[in-house]
């Protein structure tokens, strides 16, 4: 039901949040955020913030007992006060049930596997040391990636491992699963969407340039530069994975395509992703605005891109901490089909995400020059 006094609560408030806000404004939807701090960047967007911690049930149950609708910007909340809210007749997207899957790693790997989901081949370890004796006794060989079961985020928490010496230096402590490095030929990213009443709609999915330090989204082109049919088998991939975790509202499938032509499923995120930020300016419908209609139970809009895009993130400058200053921006904002988009991050670090840059043009090749240019400037 399309109500504009619906209380829609989100955990987090940061730039996900943020854009989550500004796109209910436009229907005038009552958006709450619960966070650390109104400084944040949704504090200055949304309807009523409430400073509290996400991860603490209490804050979680006291602030969702006032909404309509509670969803998330972040998978690491605590998920037994979701629950509660869920007996107590509220409705909570994505479920507290696929959260706590999506958020372990290790139990999100298994899933893939349990349900014949396409993924890389994986093992889970006690700790760092139970994968270090692994190695040494050549049951697993290197390369391969590490990952830490829980709170990894922006590229935090996974180590590529390839030789002796990076287990010295790059081994991540606790709990984790080690997984095979997929002969990759593209990195894929998916976004789909589903309400309740089990309509589903897909975004054509989008090829992904990573960082290599950062391990962060550098570029994000869309149409990918893959052959129609991968597009297509992509496109049902996501939408068997968001049907078969019960998801209501968004789901980013990251995905390899590998060299022999195999879809394999990475990871997945259940909220507005950084692979779908170019929507705002170039498809129908955007990734928050449809997150929106999911978890609200409305129609889905239609995901068709308008024009070819590429998205930039622009990211802390290496070695640089302090006040954030944007330099280049006049001559970006010159060049015609350059859309900025600012957080509102009054500080920088290396490798945070400060914003991005969405670049549309007529043909993908034009949008990707101008990119550069972004990106050099």
């Amino acid at each position: 039901m399309f109500d504009t006094n619906k209380k829609i609560g989100i955990l987090g408030g940061g730039q996900l949040g943020k854009m989550l806000c500004l796109a209910a404004a436009n229907w005038d939807f009552k958006t709450y955020i619960l966070d650390a701090s109104p400084d944040y960047p949704a504090g200055a967007v949304c309807t009523g913030f409430t400073t509290g911690d996400f991860r603490h049930y209490d804050d979680v149950l006291a602030f969702g007992k006032d909404m309509d609708v509670i969803t998330i910007e972040i998978e690491h909340v605590n998920t037994d006060a979701l629950r509660a809210l869920e007996q107590a007749g509220k409705t909570v997207h994505p479920s507290p049930r696929a959260l706590d899957i999506i958020k372990d790693k290790g139990l999100q790997k298994e899933f893939y596997r349990e349900n014949d989901i396409p993924t890389t081949k994986f093992e889970l370890f006690e700790d760092e040391k139970s994968l270090l004796a692994a190695v040494k006794q050549g049951d697993w060989t290197l390369p391969l990636v590490q990952k830490t079961r829980t709170a990894g985020y922006d590229g935090r928490g996974v180590a590529v491992l390839r030789t002796p010496g990076d287990l010295q230096t790059k081994l991540l402590s606790g709990p984790c699963l080690a997984e095979e490095m997929a002969p990759i030929q593209a990195e894929l990213a998916v976004i789909v969407a589903r309400n309740a009443q089990d309509d589903v709609t897909v975004f054509p999915p989008v090829e992904m340039d990573v960082h290599p330090e950062a391990n962060l989204v550098e570029f994000l082109l869309c149409p990918a530069r893959v052959p129609a049919l991968v597009l297509a088998e992509a496109e049902a991939l996501a939408e068997r994975v968001i049907r078969t975790f019960d998801i209501c509202g968004l789901l980013a499938v990251e995905m390899f395509l590998t060299t022999d032509g195999r879809l394999l499923v990475n990871e997945v995120a259940p909220r507005p992703h950084n692979s779908g930020h170019h929507t705002i300016d170039s498809a129908q419908t955007s990734q928050f605005q449809q997150h929106l209609r999911a978890i609200c139970n409305l129609p889905l809009g239609s995901a068709a891109q308008k024009m070819p895009a590429v998205m930039v993130n622009l990211l802390g400058e290496p070695g640089h901490k302090g006040p954030a200053h944007y330099a280049g921006a006049e001559a970006c904002l010159a060049i015609e089909g350059v859309h900025l988009h600012l957080y509102g991050k009054a500080m920088t670090a290396p490798f945070r995400k400060m914003g991005h840059v969405t670049v549309t043009a007529e043909t993908l090749e034009a949008a990707l020059k101008k990119a550069h240019f972004v990106k050099n400037n």
